[in-house]
């Protein structure tokens, strides 16, 4: 059985040297450095697992490439601040996810969904760009209702978290008010130092006085 060796991207020597090994989320990385150029750069290593053949809407069959998915999710993120780390790790959870069907085809909807759902977590527009196409939006009224659809979801969430924000300071405010109130009972039980609490008087019961 035949072997694979790997080669400096630079000068395709096959005399690499490993500088450091990290383990990732589903694999391990390596730094390498050529022996015969000198120059060092970064392999990712993967364990093989069996991902399902993706069926398309016109039945044709194609094997799923992590690249191309990648290359779609870019395109409709360019020019948005979002880290590429977030884009990878949306990248990992769909393979991972396909991996974890279970059988040996699936349509590619199932793809096209679970993108849809992790970009709209992860940037609107993003999210906007990729169901242009995806879900056939080809007239500003499509787009639009799309659109109002995805603001009344983010206005609905910041109800839910406005109501929540609103009863748990609620039950903060109504704690301080009960503390007040009892420390204000304990206070009131006991007199200010330097208080008299009446006119003093002697034995027969009639107020003290100077003698004349």
């Amino acid at each position: 059985m035949g072997y694979v060796v790997m080669q400096c991207p630079y000068c395709d020597s096959s005399d690499l040297k490993v500088l450091d090994t990290t383990d990732i989320k589903n694999g391990i990385r390596r730094r390498r450095e050529c022996q015969n150029c000198h120059e060092r750069f970064t392999t990712y290593e993967r364990p093989l697992a069996v991902t399902p053949v993706l069926i398309k809407t016109n039945g044709d069959r194609e094997e799923f490439d992590r690249d191309k998915l990648k290359r779609g999710i870019w395109n409709a993120c360019a020019k948005r601040p979002i880290p590429a780390a977030a884009l990878d790790r949306l990248v990992d959870e769909i393979e991972m996810n396909l991996q974890a069907v279970g059988r040996a085809e699936v349509s590619s909807r199932v793809v096209g969904d679970m993108v849809i759902a992790g970009l709209k977590d992860i940037d609107p527009i993003a999210y906007i760009r990729y169901a242009i196409v995806y879900m056939g939006l080809d007239n500003l009224l499509s787009v639009r209702a799309e659109i109002d659809k995805l603001l009344a979801e983010q206005q609905g969430y910041a109800e839910v978290a406005a109501e929540r924000w609103s009863e748990q300071k609620g039950r903060t405010d109504g704690g301080d008010r009960v503390a007040e109130r009892d420390l204000s009972v304990k206070t009131s039980a006991f007199p200010a130092k330097g208080k008299t609490q009446g006119k003093r008087t002697n034995a027969s019961g009639r107020p003290r006085g100077r003698k004349t």
